[in-house]
């Protein structure tokens, strides 16, 4: 029924005439059996709304719409192409079992990645209209994503909604190629108990690091922001993402060809600045682990409130294969030219000025340096 015959039927009260009457009468008469005589607006927003909700046939309300709906969403955004498409087919074989345990609590919502950034949008929209939680389907660089999406402009996004039971959570079901993060908080590979931990609804805040340029922008990461080689390596490293966790040691490989260790000046906490001499890599962990299992920032807690800096100076390429076991079983701060702290803030720039000395969060290329980088404590409530 088109619009343009509806709309001129009707007042503020109803039908104006009684010929109006007749003419809605014999237009609904001629409707097809399968449509329900009801108010055509809500019609045409009943199905303009089950296409926000391709999973969800049974319920035709529109997405995390209190007024229509007892239910709040669960949004499972997606990367189909993870995992060189391995996340994709896994998670058609776990949307029956997902479905059939949360489907009574919740309305489920599936959301596909369609390119770069796009899960920043899909979750900042999920936010807004007020979603239980939304949850990152895939590896550490679609979790990346995610955490961007709870923040615009340098704040956190709000619900829309008035009167919101509580604020949306973060979920993670790992599927992904790293799945750095659930290692630091002891979760399994298993995407059937990540279903279950997302059933039991149990929360914890969690911290979230933010890193700031010299033009303002900001960017945030859960995982680990690095500097210089181990950054470069995971700039290469992102090329070869078909061989799995083989990509990391590829990427490391070709990073180590045109390196060269940089002096760096770090300013901690706002304070007085200091020099860095022969600075290999500077890492700075929310979490404990980054490149596939390298357990770099070994004390780090992301429910600490502060951030752990290591910085690893003067390695040789050989210092690497000869230490490279320390550096995945996280005991590489023994060493002696191995230091780390704790900090609330790291200002990070390049003695030289000649630039080129990358950054990168949770395997995200970010650019180069001057960088600064804080924590935000207790950021982000995460089901756990």
């Amino acid at each position: 029924m088109e619009m343009s015959l509806v709309r001129p039927l009707f007042t503020r009260r109803g039908f104006s005439t009684s010929s109006e009457k007749v003419v809605a009468s014999v237009l609904f008469e001629r409707l097809p059996v399968v449509i329900p005589k009801i108010d055509p607006i809500v019609y045409a927003f009943q199905e303009f709304s089950s296409e926000l909700q391709p999973m969800a046939a049974d319920h035709s309300q529109s997405f995390g719409s209190s007024s229509y709906s007892r239910k709040r969403d669960l949004v499972f955004i997606v990367n189909p192409l993870g995992a060189n498409g391995r996340t994709g087919k896994e998670w058609k074989k776990l949307v029956p079992y997902l479905r059939s345990r949360l489907s009574k609590e919740y309305n489920i919502r599936e959301s596909l990645t369609s390119g770069p950034c796009h899960a920043i949008d899909i979750t900042r929209e999920a936010i807004r209209e007020g979603a239980e939680a939304v949850i990152a389907v895939g590896g550490d660089g679609t979790l990346h994503e995610v955490v961007n999406g709870f923040f615009w402009a340098g704040k956190p996004v709000a619900s829309q909604i008035k009167e919101p039971t509580n604020s949306t959570a973060l979920g993670v079901i790992p599927l992904g190629t790293g799945s750095d993060f659930a290692r630091t908080v002891g979760w399994k590979s298993d995407p059937c108990e990540a279903i279950e931990r997302v059933a039991r609804g149990l929360r914890t805040r969690i911290d979230v690091g933010v890193i700031s340029g010299e033009i303002g922008e900001h960017h945030y990461f859960i995982n680990v922001a690095d500097i210089h080689l181990s950054a470069k390596a995971g700039f290469y490293a992102s090329r070869y993402k078909r061989f799995g966790n083989l990509c990391y040691v590829i990427g490391a490989l070709q990073a180590f060809m045109s390196h060269h260790n940089q002096d760096l000046r770090i300013k901690v906490n706002e304070g007085e600045w200091e020099t860095c001499p022969q600075v290999t890599a500077l890492c700075i962990g929310n979490a404990k682990y980054f490149g596939g299992g390298m357990k770099i920032t070994p004390n780090a807690d992301p429910r600490s409130g502060k951030l752990e800096v290591v910085i690893l100076q003067n390695f040789k390429w050989y210092d690497f294969l000869l230490k490279m076991h320390k550096l995945y079983n996280g005991t590489h701060l023994t060493q002696k030219n191995v230091s780390s702290r704790s900090v609330l803030s790291i200002e990070v720039e390049d003695i030289s000025g000649k630039g080129g000395v990358y950054i990168q969060s949770d395997g995200e290329h970010l650019g180069f340096l001057p960088k600064k980088i804080c924590v935000l404590p207790s950021a982000i409530e995460m089901i756990y």
